[in-house]
């Protein structure tokens, strides 16, 4: 692993409610969601931000899709608190009902629930999402916690016009970042308490190839699982195959290559410990904004090599993404 790195990331926004989900479009602008507003937010390159939709819930992981379409996973709401000053999630949300995914007109802000159940059960709390070549994508669902109980996660597969819906992977000890290598041929998940990141190979759109159950209960197969305390969030992936898992407690990013070795973990050192996401972006895909979430902010930092061009780029410019938004001051 190379030494870590020290400077602090610089910070393009602050103040922002538990941001998760970033997606880089091609005029600079940096979407993401906020969970506790309930909002999916653009950024733009001054720092500046515009509510592009109010989505109620619990905003969690966003994605272009097929028209240029924004396609966010809904948890359905997190109660809240803070701790340390800093703002933390508490369990299930007051007024939870379901979890979702929602689609979202960036031309106009208008959305509409794509999915909230699979074979007559309803989502518990989707989390983050990536899109195959095919125009399908993949999506976690954690589940909730009730008190002292919790929800065994899910992997899912949907096709982006709302016609199908199938869970592919179950059970996971809440499943977060979901990505997909290069070749698309082989998909990667994170579960979050264990720190682990799984893969499966793929053997058509949503359809992947199990180990038996009794090598892992959900047919994957260990990739590699951090040494000491820590967490994992959500994920992206470099144009050469490395993992970049959002690493929570330690404000960090740690780069995984295929073949299970840790390859650098770089922090923030923004006085966050919760790096939940990123995305690549810039011409070259060599500068990652990745979100700070216990204190609200948006960081960026040029990255040692370039992150994936994602099938979501060819879509960016599909739809205007110049609509009329709220200005906040």
């Amino acid at each position: 692993m190379s030494a870590p790195t020290t400077e602090p990331a610089e910070i393009v926004a602050e103040g922002l409610e538990f941001p998760e989900g970033p997606v880089w479009l091609p005029d600079g602008t940096v979407l993401c969601v906020e969970i506790k507003a309930r909002t999916l937010t653009a950024i733009e390159r001054d720092g500046k931000r515009r509510v592009v939709a109010q989505l109620g819930g619990g905003p969690n992981g966003a994605a272009l899709g097929p028209g240029g379409a924004v396609y966010v996973c809904n948890n359905g709401g997190f109660g809240w608190a803070v701790r340390d000053g800093r703002l933390i999630t508490a369990g299930t949300a007051e007024d939870y009902v379901t979890g979702s995914i929602q689609r979202v007109d960036l031309a106009t802000g208008r959305f509409e629930t794509l999915y909230d159940r699979c074979d007559g059960q309803g989502l518990r709390g989707p989390n983050d999402l990536v899109f195959d070549a095919h125009g399908g994508f993949y999506f976690t669902d954690p589940g909730k916690l009730r008190g002292r109980a919790m929800d065994r996660g899910s992997v899912f597969y949907a096709k982006a016009d709302g016609s199908m819906i199938r869970e592919i992977i179950h059970p996971m000890s809440i499943p977060n970042g979901i990505g997909l290598s290069p070749d698309g041929k082989t998909l990667y998940g994170v579960e979050t308490e264990t720190a682990r990141l799984w893969a499966w190979p793929v053997k058509a759109p949503g359809d992947l190839e199990m180990l038996p159950w009794h090598v892992a209960p959900h047919g994957g197969r260990l990739v590699y699982t951090a040494p000491s305390f820590t967490r994992f969030d959500s994920l992206k992936i470099e144009a050469g195959g490395n993992i970049c898992i959002g690493t929570l407690d330690i404000g960090a990013i740690s780069v995984v290559s295929p073949q299970g070795e840790l390859v650098e973990q770089p922090r923030m050192n923004v006085g966050d410990t919760h790096c939940t996401n990123l995305c690549f972006g810039d011409a070259d895909l060599q500068t990652a904004w990745i979100t700070c979430s216990h204190t609200g902010k948006l960081v960026k930092r040029r990255w040692a090599r370039p992150g994936l061009q994602l099938h979501e780029s060819r879509w960016a410019g599909e739809k205007s993404n110049k609509a009329i938004q709220t200005e906040i001051q």
